[in-house]
């Protein structure tokens, strides 16, 4: 069936603030289904509340509303626009629920709006714990044994059944809000009220618990036709027992027969078909048995989710983008593939490589927390490694979490305490992958860690392959290392510092020099979805050690873009939206962009995005590759983070040019010492300050510049290690800590400017002129880290005398810095009196919410000023707010209700929302200010 041609107008609902459980996914998914719905003509628009997304981003849709996700807002789209069809697959569980609540409303009947992509019924069927497990048993699908339970009296009667240990799943939750295991009558009690509570509608599925078998995922599309292929099969590297967004995971499946698998694809296809009639996406999640490979089923998605974004990443296969086609008539035999843009979307990829994920945890974060794994979800991101075979996938992904780790292990963060070891292996954590390393590497045998962690032995043994290799190694040195083990090295994935390490007193330049002279290095393959049956004709690419590398470099000037790696709290997906438009800006001025990031869930990583796109670990190893293979006129690192910032020393060192600020200056702004340096140079107020390297230098310091004291590391993202102390004992515990955790870090001593206020000031220099985008005022006092503050823009309570004192200090700074395009600046204020707190010359959290508050193309603009493309006068700058915009942070304690929710100058929240209001006198706002600010002495 070709298009449906009714359908002129679409309305996309997002997902929403990042929470934990529902992350960047949905951006990528979203944006993907915009562009899909855009190429047909039809008009799209958004609703989402996140504006730090590029979703919200007017290169994405037709017409963006940033405003909240409730159904008054939805009729205020209605009442605007001619909505004739609403697509709510692509915003996870928010987006379902709004559609439900519209739907029980009568709003989309009342507007005439068709629902496409899923119906009603599939989201009750699914959703609904005893109707879904109905439905299995009616077709034939295996079910765990359970009981549904409205009531506590009714729990307590179903665990009597069912017997211990069990599971309690709530209805209708996300990331697995409520959801866990029960071991022992004494704790049932606690676990079902929390179940209960959790609920929306006060329902939980008491369940008999599988723990041990494996868990697998399939990845299904269907068009109106009834035609459904499978894209990708995924494979849980951990049993279950823990939330498959905190699984380890791989794909293709690589435990499974093929018995198996036909039965699981089978018994998908009936489950899919059974929930209704629609045409996109689907996820299926499954439990197999070891012994006997009996499967049941676990849920089923009706919608894009967290895995449809690993898994168009892993195939090349754009499922978002498919999926919106099929939702608007299409069937798949009419819509062309993506990669090889000869052969139809109807077809199953077929991988010639492995993929793996690893999530991104920060428990750092939440002191205190429970960091054992369970149904509940707790990672905050997560990283893709692509690779030919999985030793090779795991140790890139390894090599991407920037955690400090060099690969899977060889990288002297070894732990060798055995009763430590064994215990992770029971109790999994963040580490368990690591410490599996460690357990085979003193000698446990692989039938004790599979008894203890019931991860499958085939996957033990691939580990103990990579423990035998490094004992091998041992017995060379660098100068007679035989060339074909080397090669079989850099085949299993270790990187030159892994082998440094191993061989002791060489570094990580004399392996890679080595290496070189030898002529090894890295070639890159295409992720073509189809094993090369087909010519493909996408640019993207993963590097291994083999004979041919089929990335052809062109002869065009290209501009080298570097991600910022894994989401997590400090650094999440504003930098992404950052990325984009850096690509999008290069493409503008004549350059081929070119991408690296190992991140799924992002759109960067979209192979569609970039003229080339290397999905490859933002690790100094790789990306040095990259760069030497491509001799790129330049590598922007102002748009990735932290993560991009790390490698600018390193760049610098090799003669490889940074676009826009050099590295020199961007130094000055990140060690805190230098940059105060800077300040008193300018006079400009600042803090006082003193540097230590012990807690006896530290206390002579804070008698110095007076308690109370802001104790911080130079070299941070997101707060991480700051705190504020009022005396000796305090100072000496804070300061021991952070050397610990940091050694060979100074530690700043800055006094702490008690009841201030805070503000910030975003502008764009191009090294003569220096405009100011945006100047926002915090809502809380200075002391609570401005990612978990309320930001108001343009400021609500700083005077005429403090906004020139502002402006002047930033246009100073940027000048001092030699600032070639983005620069953030923190200030406090006291008495009328501004300080600044620090400056960073790249993209911040602020900037896509500035860019969204007022409708400027802020990092565009920013982007081609750094290129050399353009200068600010090139530009006129327009800012359009009505009112006042309003950035609302958004905390996910409720994943760790032990935990201290106080705030502080460690960054905690895990999004934003934003929120625009008319006036001062706007309740809402009137409430916010007297709950926040009470206290401040202005």
């Amino acid at each position: 069936m070709p298009k449906d041609t009714s359908i002129k107008s679409v309305l996309i609902i997002g997902s929403g603030p990042i929470i934990i459980g529902q992350a960047c996914e949905f951006d990528y998914a979203g944006s993907q289904a915009a562009l899909s719905l855009k190429d047909e003509g039809i008009s799209v628009s958004i609703i989402n509340s996140n504006p730090a997304t590029i979703m919200t981003d007017k290169v994405i849709a037709d017409h963006v509303y940033l405003l909240p996700l409730e159904p008054e807002s939805i009729e205020k789209i209605l009442q605007e626009q001619h909505i004739d069809a609403v697509l709510p697959t692509m915003g996870g569980q928010t987006a379902l629920n709004l559609c439900i609540a519209c739907a029980e409303r009568g709003i989309w009947e009342k507007y005439g709006v068709k629902i496409v992509g899923v119906d009603l019924a599939a989201i009750e069927k699914t959703e609904n714990r005893e109707a879904f497990r109905q439905l299995m048993v009616d077709i034939g699908v295996g079910v765990a044994t359970s009981k549904i339970a409205n009531s506590f009296l009714e729990g307590k009667e179903a665990a009597q059944q069912i017997g211990f240990p069990l599971v309690i799943r709530p209805s209708y939750t996300l990331g697995g809000k409520g959801a866990g295991f029960v071991h022992k009558k004494e704790d049932f009690d606690a676990a079902l009220s929390r179940g209960l509570q959790a609920s929306p509608t006060h329902e939980v599925l008491v369940e008999q618990a599988v723990l041990g078998w494996k868990e697998y995922e399939l990845e299904l599309l269907r068009d109106s036709n009834d035609n459904v292929i499978i894209i990708c099969s995924i494979e849980n590297f951990d049993p279950m027992g823990i939330h498959t967004g905190d699984s380890i995971t791989v794909a293709p499946a690589m435990t499974l027969s093929d018995r198996c698998y036909q039965d699981m694809r089978n018994q998908a296809i009936r489950m899919m078909r059974a929930i209704g009639n629609f045409a996109g996406g689907c996820n299926v999640q499954f439990s197999v048995n070891p012994a006997d490979e009996a499967i049941i089923a676990i849920e089923i998605n009706p919608r894009v989710s967290r895995s449809s974004a690993l898994a168009s990443k892993a195939t090349g296969y754009p499922i978002a983008k498919i999926a919106a086609k099929l939702a608007i008539g299409y069937n798949l035999d009419e819509i062309e593939n993506q990669i090889t843009k000869t052969t139809s979307a109807y077809f199953e990829p077929t991988l010639d490589y492995v993929i793996v994920k690893i999530p991104r945890w920060n428990f750092d974060k939440f002191k205190g927390a429970n960091r054992e794994l369970g149904l509940q979800m707790k990672s905050v991101g997560e990283v893709m490694g692509i690779g030919r075979s999985f030793i090779e996938a795991l140790q890139k992904a390894c090599q991407s979490l920037e955690i400090g780790r060099a690969g899977l292990g060889a990288d002297g963060r070894q732990s060798r305490n055995l009763e430590e070891i064994m215990h992770s292996l029971e109790h999994p954590s963040w580490d368990r992958l690591f410490h599996i390393y460690d357990a085979l590497s003193l000698g446990v045998p692989i039938e004790s860690v599979r008894k203890a962690t019931k991860i499958d032995r085939w996957f033990l043994n691939q580990i103990a392959d990579v423990v035998n290799l490094e004992n091998e190694l041992r017995r060379y040195s660098l100068n007679n290392i035989p060339e074909d083990f080397l090669f079989t090295l850099k085949q299993k994935g270790f990187s030159d510092t892994q082998i440094a390490y191993i061989l002791g007193n060489v570094t990580e330049e004399d392996v890679y020099q080595r290496r070189k002279a030898l002529g090894m290095h890295r070639v890159y393959k295409m992720v073509d979805t189809c094993a090369a049956e087909f010519p493909a004709k996408t640019p993207y690419y993963y590097s291994t050690y083999e004979g041919e590398n089929e990335s052809i470099v062109s002869d065009k000037k290209k501009i080298i873009v570097l991600g910022s790696g894994p989401n997590r709290i400090g650094q999440g997906i504003e930098f992404d939206y950052s990325c984009v438009h850096g690509l999008l800006a290069a493409k503008e001025a004549g350059f081929e962009a070119i991408m690296v990031n190992c991140n799924p869930e992002t759109v960067s990583t979209d192979f569609n995005m970039a003229d080339k796109l290397y999905f490859e670990p933002v690790f100094w190893e790789h990306v040095r590759e990259i760069i030497e293979l491509e001799k790129p006129y330049g590598v922007i690192v102002q748009l990735g983070g932290q993560t991009a910032l790390k490698m600018a020393e390193k760049m610098h060192q090799h003669g490889i040019r940074i676009i826009g600020t050099s590295f020199n200056d961007m130094d000055i702004a990140e060690d805190r010492g230098r940059f105060s340096d800077l300040l008193k140079d300018l006079d400009i107020p600042y803090p006082k300050y003193g540097v230590a390297e012990s807690a006896e230098e530290a206390i002579e310091v804070a008698h110095q510049v007076g308690y109370p004291v802001l104790v911080r590391p130079s070299y941070v993202l997101g707060g991480q290690g700051m705190s504020i102390v009022i005396n000796d004992e305090d100072l000496e515990k804070a300061v021991v800590s952070l050397l610990k955790n940091l050694p060979g870090n100074r530690v700043l001593i800055d006094h702490f400017l008690d009841r201030a206020a805070e503000a910030e000031s975003d502008s764009i220099s191009d090294g003569d002129d220096v405009h100011i985008v945006g100047i926002m005022e915090h809502i809380e006092p200075a002391g609570i880290h401005s990612g978990d503050s309320f930001a108001v823009l343009p400021p609500f309570d700083l005077s005429d005398s403090v906004i020139a004192q502002i402006e002047e200090y930033t246009v100073k700074i940027a000048k001092a810095l030699n600032v070639i395009g983005l620069l953030n600046i923190q200030f406090a204020v006291k008495n009328d009196k501004v300080y600044v707190i620090e400056a960073n010359p790249r993209a911040s959290r602020t900037v896509p919410f500035i860019a969204k508050a007022y409708d400027v193309p802020y990092i565009n603009i920013a982007a081609k000023v750094m290129l050399g493309a353009n200068k600010l006068k090139d530009f006129t700058i327009e800012r359009k707010l009505w009112g006042y915009a309003i950035k609302e942070p958004v905390f996910s304690f409720d994943k760790f209700p032990e935990v201290n929710k106080e705030l502080g100058p460690e960054m905690k929240s895990t999004g934003e929302a934003i929120r625009f209001i008319p006036n001062l006198q706007d309740p809402y706002f009137r409430h916010l200010y007297k709950e926040k600010s009470m206290y401040l002495s202005r």
